[in-house]
Order: structure tokens, then C-alpha cells, then sequence
């Protein structure tokens, strides 16, 4: 289990490349997660986001949540690396990665540990938009981590699967 909170931006190939290999030996492949910055949320445009966080304490939540998901799951090893500071739209924000010998437990912990470090671990978000700043607050469509998802007060594209759960 690798944990990295950092400013920097990140290769999430190049990560995935430098993971050291002893851990993921007999891994049958691997699940990963890379979330950005929207650029449109709750019916304004998002200029930027401001992520702050508690250091020390992070590092520890998602280290719990990592163990937690390594005994909850048959995988082999899990990466997280989450970043803070100001960051544009769609600039990557999180990578989750988790290797495992089957695809099931893989996708499985991968959501898991995404839904859970929304949910619980210390970072605080703002957005900046034209007319000013705003904290994000708890999402229930979040915190439920829902199957089916949820907008963020964008409508869905033509085709698109992605059901609301604010109406």
C-alpha cells in the first residue's frame, strides 16, 4: 500500500510503471481511478478549485482506508495519491490503482477506497467561480457512492447513463 498526498501534478502511467513490483506479484491486472477537477458544478462555471488539507493526518486516513480495503478485498497492493493546492479545471486531483489476481476484487476495492476517501478523508475543497468562492460541501449522491451515479447540477449528454439523485 503506497499513500502520496502532494502539490504536484502527476503521470498516472508513469506511476503505475514505478509501483514496485515485489507487491503485485501473480496480479491478474489491475483497476484504476483518476479523477479531475470539473470545470461546471451545481449551475456555475468552475474557474479553479483550492484543496486544503491536514498533513500527517491525511497520510494516516488513507493509509487506514487502504488497510481497511486490503482486508476487505483479496488484492495483492494499492496506490493513492491525492493532490492539494490550486488546481484548473480538469487537472487531475486523485489516482486510485489496486492490483489484484481477478478482476472482481480489483474493481471491487478500487471503488470502495474512491468512495470511501471522499467521504472521510481531511481535505476541504473550495471552488472559485465568476462571482466568487465556495466550499464543496457533502454530497449525498457521493457519500452513497451509488452504482447508478449522480449529477453535479450538469445535465447529462445525449446517450449517457448517468442518472440524477437531486431531483
Amino acid at each position: 500500500m503506497l499513500v502520496k498526498v502532494q502539490a504536484a501534478d502527476f503521470d498516472s502511467q508513469a506511476e503505475i510503471n514505478a509501483f514496485p513490483q515485489e507487491g503485485i506479484r501473480g496480479a491478474g491486472g489491475l483497476v484504476s481511478f483518476v479523477g479531475t477537477v470539473r470545470d461546471y458544478s451545481d449551475a456555475a462555471d468552475i474557474l479553479a478549485m483550492e484543496i486544503e488539507h491536514y498533513p500527517g493526518m491525511t497520510e494516516r486516513e488513507l493509509e487506514r482506508i487502504s488497510a481497511e480495503a486490503g482486508a476487505h478485498y483479496d488484492i495483492l497492493d494499492s496506490l493513492i495519491i491525492h493532490r492539494f493546492g490550486r488546481l484548473g479545471p480538469n487537472e487531475r486531483i486523485v489516482q486510485v490503482t489496486v492490483w489484484a489476481r481477478h478482476r472482481a476484487a480489483a474493481f471491487d476495492a478500487c471503488r470502495f477506497l474512491i468512495d470511501v476517501l471522499k467521504t472521510s478523508a481531511p481535505f476541504w475543497k473550495r471552488e472559485i467561480t465568476p462571482t466568487g468562492m465556495r466550499w464543496v460541501t457533502d454530497c449525498p449522491g457521493c457519500r452513497a457512492g451509488t452504482r447508478e451515479g449522480h449529477s453535479h447540477g450538469v445535465a447529462p449528454a445525449v446517450g449517457h447513463q448517468h442518472s440524477s439523485m437531486h431531483k
